[in-house]
């Protein structure tokens, strides 16, 4: 019997998200969404970016959340029609398009790099 390969631990980039959204008085639902867009992201980036350790930039400038997540695959993500109620995987990202304003892909030299934004409550 094979086990599986424990993902990278996320916990610091979690920590500092939140950190940065509590010190900017951002509500908790807001930072609970962020955390699972960003978890969403960092195990993707893991499982098929087969990158070890993703990296993690989170910037808050005038009212936008950005954060970013990279790895070293060139291969741009291809978002998998939801019709499948079953599916096992397949709805990361029409999970982070629910929950948050944002998002995209942008290729780097050496891989990708995939990002949300949240703009602060008006």
């Amino acid at each position: 019997m094979s086990t599986l390969p424990l993902p990278p631990d996320w916990s610091v980039a979690r920590e500092e998200l939140r950190a940065v959204l509590v010190r900017a008085g951002w509500p908790g639902g807001t930072a609970d969404d962020a955390e699972l867009a960003l978890c969403e992201l960092f195990v993707n980036a893991w499982k098929h970016g087969g990158s070890p350790a993703p990296l993690v930039v989170v910037v808050l400038l005038d009212g936008v959340l950005r954060v970013s997540v990279a790895d070293g695959c060139p291969k741009l993500p291809e978002q998998r029609a939801a019709d499948d109620p079953y599916a096992l995987s397949g709805r990361g990202l029409h999970l982070v398009r629910s929950l948050t304003d944002r998002f995209g892909a942008d290729p780097r030299r050496s891989g990708k790099s995939i990002w949300f934004e949240l703009d602060a409550a008006a």
